[in-house]
Protein backbone atom coordinates (compact mmCIF):
# COMPACT_ATOMS: atom_id res chain seq x y z
CA UNK A 1 0.00 0.00 0.00
CA UNK A 2 1.08 3.57 -0.59
CA UNK A 3 0.09 4.43 3.00
CA UNK A 4 0.60 1.53 5.39
CA UNK A 5 -1.38 1.10 8.59
CA UNK A 6 -1.34 -1.66 11.19
CA UNK A 7 -4.14 -2.31 13.64
CA UNK A 8 -3.38 -2.49 17.35
CA UNK A 9 -5.06 -5.39 19.12
CA UNK A 10 -5.19 -5.67 22.89
CA UNK A 11 -4.83 -9.23 24.17
CA UNK A 12 -5.16 -10.60 27.69
CA UNK A 13 -6.36 -13.72 29.47
CA UNK A 14 -8.17 -14.23 32.77
CA UNK A 15 -8.31 -16.93 35.44
CA UNK A 16 -9.53 -16.97 39.03
CA UNK A 17 -6.62 -16.13 41.29
CA UNK A 18 -7.90 -18.38 44.09
CA UNK A 19 -7.26 -21.45 41.96
CA UNK A 20 -3.53 -20.89 41.47
CA UNK A 21 -2.16 -21.52 44.99
CA UNK A 22 -4.55 -24.46 45.34
CA UNK A 23 -3.39 -26.07 42.10
CA UNK A 24 0.14 -24.80 41.26
CA UNK A 25 0.26 -26.82 38.03
CA UNK A 26 -2.29 -24.39 36.57
CA UNK A 27 0.27 -21.57 36.34
CA UNK A 28 2.55 -23.13 33.68
CA UNK A 29 -0.52 -24.65 32.01
CA UNK A 30 -2.25 -21.28 31.62
CA UNK A 31 0.97 -19.51 30.60
CA UNK A 32 1.47 -22.07 27.82
CA UNK A 33 -2.15 -21.73 26.67
CA UNK A 34 -1.88 -17.94 26.60
CA UNK A 35 1.38 -18.03 24.62
CA UNK A 36 -0.19 -20.48 22.15
CA UNK A 37 -3.25 -18.26 21.72
CA UNK A 38 -1.17 -15.18 20.93
CA UNK A 39 0.50 -17.12 18.11
CA UNK A 40 -2.90 -17.56 16.43
CA UNK A 41 -3.23 -13.81 15.96
CA UNK A 42 -1.99 -12.85 12.46
CA UNK A 43 1.13 -10.72 12.14
CA UNK A 44 -0.88 -8.22 10.09
CA UNK A 45 -1.76 -6.58 13.42
CA UNK A 46 0.31 -5.34 16.34
CA UNK A 47 -0.34 -7.12 19.64
CA UNK A 48 -0.60 -5.01 22.78
CA UNK A 49 -0.03 -7.63 25.46
CA UNK A 50 -2.03 -7.18 28.66
CA UNK A 51 -0.76 -10.46 30.10
CA UNK A 52 -2.50 -13.10 32.19
CA UNK A 53 -4.83 -11.38 34.64
CA UNK A 54 -5.92 -12.89 37.97
CA UNK A 55 -6.56 -9.73 40.01
CA UNK A 56 -8.34 -6.41 39.62
CA UNK A 57 -5.00 -4.61 39.89
CA UNK A 58 -3.53 -6.59 37.00
CA UNK A 59 -6.65 -5.81 34.96
CA UNK A 60 -6.12 -2.09 35.62
CA UNK A 61 -2.52 -2.33 34.40
CA UNK A 62 -3.71 -4.07 31.23
CA UNK A 63 -6.32 -1.35 30.74
CA UNK A 64 -3.65 1.35 31.06
CA UNK A 65 -1.65 -0.38 28.29
CA UNK A 66 -4.68 -0.65 26.02
CA UNK A 67 -5.65 3.00 26.46
CA UNK A 68 -2.10 4.23 25.93
CA UNK A 69 -1.83 2.24 22.70
CA UNK A 70 -5.29 3.31 21.46
CA UNK A 71 -6.16 -0.30 20.62
CA UNK A 72 -8.67 -1.04 17.87
CA UNK A 73 -9.94 -4.32 19.32
CA UNK A 74 -9.52 -6.51 22.42
CA UNK A 75 -9.29 -10.29 22.54
CA UNK A 76 -9.96 -11.80 25.97
CA UNK A 77 -8.91 -15.44 26.32
CA UNK A 78 -11.06 -17.29 28.85
CA UNK A 79 -8.66 -19.75 30.49
CA UNK A 80 -11.02 -21.01 33.17
CA UNK A 81 -13.64 -19.52 35.43
CA UNK A 82 -12.83 -15.98 36.59
CA UNK A 83 -14.85 -13.24 38.23
CA UNK A 84 -15.71 -10.26 36.06
CA UNK A 85 -13.51 -7.88 38.05
CA UNK A 86 -10.62 -9.54 36.22
CA UNK A 87 -12.11 -8.19 33.00
CA UNK A 88 -13.98 -4.93 33.51
CA UNK A 89 -11.09 -2.70 34.70
CA UNK A 90 -9.16 -3.61 31.54
CA UNK A 91 -11.89 -2.56 29.11
CA UNK A 92 -14.05 -0.10 31.05
CA UNK A 93 -12.65 3.05 29.40
CA UNK A 94 -12.38 1.60 25.88
CA UNK A 95 -14.84 2.10 23.04
CA UNK A 96 -13.85 -0.90 20.93
CA UNK A 97 -15.29 -4.41 20.53
CA UNK A 98 -14.30 -7.00 23.13
CA UNK A 99 -14.10 -10.54 21.75
CA UNK A 100 -14.32 -13.32 24.32
CA UNK A 101 -12.27 -16.31 23.17
CA UNK A 102 -14.04 -19.34 24.63
CA UNK A 103 -11.70 -21.96 23.19
CA UNK A 104 -11.27 -25.16 25.18
CA UNK A 105 -7.95 -26.99 25.13
CA UNK A 106 -9.35 -30.50 24.67
CA UNK A 107 -12.44 -31.83 22.91
CA UNK A 108 -13.73 -33.64 25.99
CA UNK A 109 -12.63 -34.59 29.46
CA UNK A 110 -11.51 -38.14 30.19
CA UNK A 111 -14.22 -38.48 32.80
CA UNK A 112 -12.77 -41.54 34.49
CA UNK A 113 -9.33 -40.04 34.99
CA UNK A 114 -9.87 -36.28 35.35
CA UNK A 115 -8.89 -34.51 38.57
CA UNK A 116 -9.86 -30.97 39.56
CA UNK A 117 -6.65 -29.39 38.26
CA UNK A 118 -6.96 -30.95 34.81
CA UNK A 119 -10.65 -29.98 34.63
CA UNK A 120 -9.92 -26.38 35.58
CA UNK A 121 -6.94 -26.20 33.25
CA UNK A 122 -8.17 -28.03 30.16
CA UNK A 123 -11.96 -28.11 30.11
CA UNK A 124 -13.43 -25.10 31.89
CA UNK A 125 -12.88 -22.19 29.47
CA UNK A 126 -16.66 -21.70 29.21
CA UNK A 127 -17.04 -21.19 32.96
CA UNK A 128 -17.06 -17.38 32.97
CA UNK A 129 -18.55 -16.60 29.55
CA UNK A 130 -22.08 -16.00 30.80
CA UNK A 131 -20.96 -13.72 33.62
CA UNK A 132 -18.59 -11.79 31.33
CA UNK A 133 -21.26 -11.24 28.66
CA UNK A 134 -23.76 -10.06 31.28
CA UNK A 135 -21.31 -7.49 32.62
CA UNK A 136 -20.28 -6.34 29.16
CA UNK A 137 -23.96 -5.76 28.41
CA UNK A 138 -24.40 -3.77 31.61
CA UNK A 139 -21.30 -1.71 30.79
CA UNK A 140 -22.61 -0.95 27.31
CA UNK A 141 -19.64 -2.58 25.56
CA UNK A 142 -19.80 -4.11 22.11
CA UNK A 143 -18.85 -7.74 22.36
CA UNK A 144 -18.78 -11.12 20.66
CA UNK A 145 -17.92 -14.69 21.63
CA UNK A 146 -15.76 -17.14 19.69
CA UNK A 147 -16.29 -20.74 20.77
CA UNK A 148 -14.18 -23.69 19.69
CA UNK A 149 -11.46 -26.14 20.62
CA UNK A 150 -7.67 -26.28 20.38
CA UNK A 151 -7.29 -30.06 20.11
CA UNK A 152 -7.21 -31.16 16.49
CA UNK A 153 -7.33 -27.59 15.21
CA UNK A 154 -10.41 -25.49 14.61
CA UNK A 155 -10.37 -23.61 11.26
CA UNK A 156 -13.61 -21.78 12.10
CA UNK A 157 -12.02 -20.25 15.20
CA UNK A 158 -8.95 -19.16 13.26
CA UNK A 159 -11.13 -17.65 10.54
CA UNK A 160 -13.10 -15.63 13.12
CA UNK A 161 -9.91 -14.34 14.73
CA UNK A 162 -8.56 -13.25 11.35
CA UNK A 163 -11.85 -11.60 10.39
CA UNK A 164 -11.87 -9.58 13.60
CA UNK A 165 -8.30 -8.49 12.90
CA UNK A 166 -9.35 -7.29 9.45
CA UNK A 167 -12.17 -5.29 11.03
CA UNK A 168 -9.65 -3.76 13.43
CA UNK A 169 -7.49 -2.79 10.46
CA UNK A 170 -10.43 -0.85 9.00
CA UNK A 171 -10.70 1.18 12.19
CA UNK A 172 -6.97 1.85 12.23
CA UNK A 173 -7.01 2.91 8.59
CA UNK A 174 -9.76 5.45 9.24
CA UNK A 175 -7.86 6.83 12.24
CA UNK A 176 -4.41 7.09 10.66
CA UNK A 177 -5.16 8.12 7.06
CA UNK A 178 -7.06 11.06 5.60
CA UNK A 179 -9.64 11.44 2.87
CA UNK A 180 -9.03 13.96 0.08
CA UNK A 181 -11.79 15.79 -1.72
CA UNK A 182 -10.78 17.37 -5.01
CA UNK A 183 -13.32 19.82 -6.35
CA UNK A 184 -16.84 19.24 -5.12
CA UNK A 185 -19.57 16.59 -5.32
CA UNK A 186 -21.53 16.13 -8.54
CA UNK A 187 -24.12 18.95 -8.67
CA UNK A 188 -27.53 17.97 -7.41
CA UNK A 189 -26.53 14.63 -5.87
CA UNK A 190 -27.57 15.72 -2.42
CA UNK A 191 -26.99 12.29 -0.88
CA UNK A 192 -23.26 12.89 -1.49
CA UNK A 193 -23.11 16.07 0.58
CA UNK A 194 -21.37 15.55 3.88
CA UNK A 195 -20.55 17.44 7.07
CA UNK A 196 -16.79 17.00 7.41
CA UNK A 197 -16.77 17.83 11.12
CA UNK A 198 -19.46 15.23 11.75
CA UNK A 199 -17.44 12.74 9.69
CA UNK A 200 -14.39 13.34 11.86
CA UNK A 201 -16.33 13.19 15.13
CA UNK A 202 -18.14 9.97 14.25
CA UNK A 203 -15.62 8.11 12.08
CA UNK A 204 -12.32 9.76 13.10
CA UNK A 205 -11.65 10.42 9.40
CA UNK A 206 -10.15 13.80 8.55
CA UNK A 207 -10.93 15.54 5.24
CA UNK A 208 -8.27 17.38 3.26
CA UNK A 209 -9.59 19.72 0.57
CA UNK A 210 -7.74 20.28 -2.72
CA UNK A 211 -8.41 22.55 -5.69
CA UNK A 212 -8.05 21.34 -9.26
CA UNK A 213 -5.58 24.15 -9.95
CA UNK A 214 -3.10 22.38 -7.69
CA UNK A 215 -3.78 19.04 -9.33
CA UNK A 216 -3.14 20.40 -12.83
CA UNK A 217 0.38 21.37 -11.77
CA UNK A 218 1.07 18.36 -9.58
CA UNK A 219 3.26 16.62 -12.16
CA UNK A 220 5.34 19.69 -13.06
CA UNK A 221 8.17 18.89 -10.59
CA UNK A 222 8.42 15.24 -11.73
CA UNK A 223 11.61 14.95 -13.79
CA UNK A 224 12.95 11.50 -12.91
CA UNK A 225 12.72 9.80 -16.29
CA UNK A 226 13.64 6.39 -14.88
CA UNK A 227 10.74 6.57 -12.43
CA UNK A 228 8.36 7.74 -15.16
CA UNK A 229 9.47 4.96 -17.50
CA UNK A 230 9.07 2.32 -14.78
CA UNK A 231 5.57 3.59 -14.03
CA UNK A 232 4.69 3.61 -17.74
CA UNK A 233 5.75 -0.02 -17.98
CA UNK A 234 3.63 -0.83 -14.92
CA UNK A 235 0.61 0.81 -16.59
CA UNK A 236 1.18 -1.28 -19.72
CA UNK A 237 1.47 -4.40 -17.53
CA UNK A 238 -1.79 -3.54 -15.76
CA UNK A 239 -3.95 -2.68 -18.79
CA UNK A 240 -4.52 -3.94 -22.30
CA UNK A 241 -4.85 -0.73 -24.30
CA UNK A 242 -7.13 -0.76 -27.31
CA UNK A 243 -5.13 -0.28 -30.49
CA UNK A 244 -1.86 -0.97 -28.70
CA UNK A 245 0.44 1.38 -26.81
CA UNK A 246 4.07 2.03 -25.96
CA UNK A 247 5.86 3.66 -23.06
CA UNK A 248 5.76 6.91 -25.00
CA UNK A 249 1.98 6.63 -25.45
CA UNK A 250 1.36 6.63 -21.70
CA UNK A 251 4.35 8.81 -20.71
CA UNK A 252 2.28 11.78 -19.53
CA UNK A 253 -0.10 9.49 -17.69
CA UNK A 254 2.82 7.79 -15.95
CA UNK A 255 4.20 11.18 -14.97
CA UNK A 256 0.91 12.05 -13.30
CA UNK A 257 0.75 8.67 -11.54
CA UNK A 258 4.23 9.20 -10.09
CA UNK A 259 3.13 12.63 -8.87
CA UNK A 260 -0.12 11.33 -7.40
CA UNK A 261 1.69 8.55 -5.56
CA UNK A 262 4.02 11.06 -3.91
CA UNK A 263 1.02 13.26 -3.08
CA UNK A 264 -0.84 10.33 -1.47
CA UNK A 265 2.18 9.46 0.68
CA UNK A 266 2.82 13.06 1.70
CA UNK A 267 -0.80 13.74 2.65
CA UNK A 268 -1.31 10.22 4.09
CA UNK A 269 -4.39 9.59 1.97
CA UNK A 270 -6.31 6.36 2.33
CA UNK A 271 -9.22 7.67 0.25
CA UNK A 272 -9.83 10.21 -2.52
CA UNK A 273 -13.14 11.59 -3.80
CA UNK A 274 -13.03 13.84 -6.86
CA UNK A 275 -15.22 15.51 -9.47
CA UNK A 276 -14.28 17.90 -12.26
CA UNK A 277 -16.92 19.75 -14.26
CA UNK A 278 -14.98 22.59 -15.82
CA UNK A 279 -13.75 23.29 -19.32
CA UNK A 280 -11.81 20.24 -20.43
CA UNK A 281 -9.19 22.19 -22.36
CA UNK A 282 -5.44 22.73 -22.08
CA UNK A 283 -3.72 21.30 -19.02
CA UNK A 284 -7.10 20.73 -17.35
CA UNK A 285 -8.28 18.64 -20.26
CA UNK A 286 -5.00 16.74 -20.36
CA UNK A 287 -5.30 15.62 -16.75
CA UNK A 288 -9.04 15.01 -16.99
CA UNK A 289 -8.56 12.74 -19.99
CA UNK A 290 -6.23 10.38 -18.11
CA UNK A 291 -7.49 10.70 -14.55
CA UNK A 292 -9.49 7.46 -14.61
CA UNK A 293 -6.55 5.10 -15.27
CA UNK A 294 -4.23 7.25 -13.13
CA UNK A 295 -6.51 6.91 -10.11
CA UNK A 296 -7.02 3.21 -10.93
CA UNK A 297 -3.30 2.81 -10.34
CA UNK A 298 -3.76 4.35 -6.87
CA UNK A 299 -6.66 2.02 -6.06
CA UNK A 300 -4.48 -0.93 -6.99
CA UNK A 301 -2.08 0.23 -4.27
CA UNK A 302 -4.68 0.63 -1.54
CA UNK A 303 -5.92 4.22 -1.88
CA UNK A 304 -9.63 4.13 -2.71
CA UNK A 305 -10.60 6.69 -5.37
CA UNK A 306 -14.26 7.50 -6.00
CA UNK A 307 -15.75 9.62 -8.77
CA UNK A 308 -18.51 12.25 -8.44
CA UNK A 309 -16.86 13.56 -5.27
CA UNK A 310 -18.55 10.75 -3.34
CA UNK A 311 -16.71 10.50 -0.04
CA UNK A 312 -19.00 7.81 1.37
CA UNK A 313 -18.32 5.57 -1.62
CA UNK A 314 -14.58 6.12 -1.16
CA UNK A 315 -15.00 5.02 2.45
CA UNK A 316 -16.90 1.88 1.42
CA UNK A 317 -14.28 1.06 -1.21
CA UNK A 318 -11.53 1.41 1.38
CA UNK A 319 -13.35 -0.90 3.81
CA UNK A 320 -13.81 -3.62 1.20
CA UNK A 321 -10.25 -3.23 -0.07
CA UNK A 322 -8.98 -3.65 3.48
CA UNK A 323 -11.03 -6.68 4.47
CA UNK A 324 -11.45 -8.45 1.12
CA UNK A 325 -8.50 -7.31 -0.98
CA UNK A 326 -10.60 -5.49 -3.55
CA UNK A 327 -13.20 -2.73 -3.57
CA UNK A 328 -14.97 -1.57 -6.72
CA UNK A 329 -17.46 1.27 -7.13
CA UNK A 330 -20.69 -0.02 -8.67
CA UNK A 331 -24.35 0.89 -8.81
CA UNK A 332 -27.48 -0.60 -10.33
CA UNK A 333 -27.50 -0.07 -14.10
CA UNK A 334 -30.35 -2.17 -15.44
CA UNK A 335 -32.69 -5.02 -14.51
CA UNK A 336 -33.14 -8.01 -16.79
CA UNK A 337 -36.53 -9.36 -15.76
CA UNK A 338 -36.28 -12.25 -18.20
CA UNK A 339 -33.12 -13.61 -16.57
CA UNK A 340 -33.94 -12.32 -13.05
CA UNK A 341 -30.67 -10.44 -12.77
CA UNK A 342 -29.59 -6.90 -11.97
CA UNK A 343 -26.73 -5.46 -13.98
CA UNK A 344 -24.34 -3.36 -11.92
CA UNK A 345 -21.40 -1.24 -12.97
CA UNK A 346 -20.03 2.29 -13.07
CA UNK A 347 -17.77 4.55 -15.03
CA UNK A 348 -14.61 5.95 -13.52
CA UNK A 349 -11.59 4.50 -11.79
CA UNK A 350 -11.58 0.85 -10.73
CA UNK A 351 -9.66 -1.80 -8.85
CA UNK A 352 -7.45 -3.97 -11.05
CA UNK A 353 -7.48 -6.65 -8.36
CA UNK A 354 -11.15 -7.39 -9.05
CA UNK A 355 -10.41 -8.11 -12.72
CA UNK A 356 -9.60 -11.79 -12.21
CA UNK A 357 -11.41 -13.14 -15.27
CA UNK A 358 -9.44 -11.04 -17.71
CA UNK A 359 -6.73 -8.38 -17.74
CA UNK A 360 -8.19 -4.87 -17.34
CA UNK A 361 -8.50 -2.87 -20.54
CA UNK A 362 -8.30 0.78 -21.48
CA UNK A 363 -9.61 2.72 -24.45
CA UNK A 364 -10.16 6.31 -25.55
CA UNK A 365 -13.71 7.69 -25.83
CA UNK A 366 -14.82 11.07 -27.17
CA UNK A 367 -17.36 11.73 -24.42
CA UNK A 368 -17.51 10.96 -20.70
CA UNK A 369 -21.28 10.54 -20.34
CA UNK A 370 -22.81 12.88 -17.78
CA UNK A 371 -19.82 15.25 -17.59
CA UNK A 372 -17.51 17.34 -19.73
CA UNK A 373 -14.63 16.06 -21.80
CA UNK A 374 -13.45 12.67 -22.95
CA UNK A 375 -10.36 10.49 -22.75
CA UNK A 376 -9.29 7.15 -21.33
CA UNK A 377 -11.87 4.73 -19.93
CA UNK A 378 -10.98 1.56 -18.07
CA UNK A 379 -12.84 -1.75 -17.98
CA UNK A 380 -12.53 -4.52 -15.39
CA UNK A 381 -13.66 -8.13 -15.58
CA UNK A 382 -14.60 -9.77 -12.26
CA UNK A 383 -14.96 -13.55 -12.05
CA UNK A 384 -18.24 -15.40 -11.57
CA UNK A 385 -18.89 -15.90 -7.87
CA UNK A 386 -20.23 -14.46 -4.63
CA UNK A 387 -19.82 -10.78 -3.86
CA UNK A 388 -20.43 -8.44 -0.93
CA UNK A 389 -22.22 -5.19 -1.69
CA UNK A 390 -21.59 -2.30 0.74
CA UNK A 391 -23.11 1.16 0.79
CA UNK A 392 -22.69 3.91 3.37
CA UNK A 393 -25.46 6.41 4.03
CA UNK A 394 -26.67 8.64 6.86
CA UNK A 395 -29.84 9.13 8.84
CA UNK A 396 -31.49 12.45 9.68
CA UNK A 397 -29.29 12.86 12.78
CA UNK A 398 -26.04 12.41 10.88
CA UNK A 399 -25.31 8.87 12.04
CA UNK A 400 -23.52 6.78 9.44
CA UNK A 401 -25.26 3.57 8.40
CA UNK A 402 -23.78 0.59 6.56
CA UNK A 403 -26.05 -1.13 4.06
CA UNK A 404 -24.56 -4.52 3.21
CA UNK A 405 -25.76 -7.47 1.16
CA UNK A 406 -24.36 -10.84 0.18
CA UNK A 407 -25.02 -11.45 -3.50
CA UNK A 408 -24.89 -15.13 -4.28
CA UNK A 409 -23.66 -14.87 -7.84
CA UNK A 410 -21.79 -12.21 -9.78
CA UNK A 411 -21.84 -12.51 -13.58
Amino acid sequence: MLVNTKAKVGVFSIALGAYLPQFPSLVPEFEAQYDAFKKTIPDTVEIVDGGMVTTKEQAMVAGDKFRAADVDLVFLQMLTYATSYNMLPAIRDLDVPVVLVNVQKIKALDYEHTDIASWLGEGYACGAVGEAVADLERAGKRHAVITGVVEGGDPAVQAEIEDWCKAAQVRRRFRETNIAQIGRPYPGMMDLYIDETNLYNRMFLYTKQFDWEKMWAIADPVTDEAAIRAKAEEILDTFDIEGGATVETVWDMAKYVVAFEEWVKKEELGMVASHYDGFAKGVAGKLDSMLIPAFSMLIKQGTACAVEGDMKVAMAMSILKTIAGTGQLSEMYSIDFNEDICIIGHSGSGDADISQAKKPSMKIVDVFHGKTGGGYLTQFYPPVGDVTYLGITQDKDGHFKFVAADISRLF
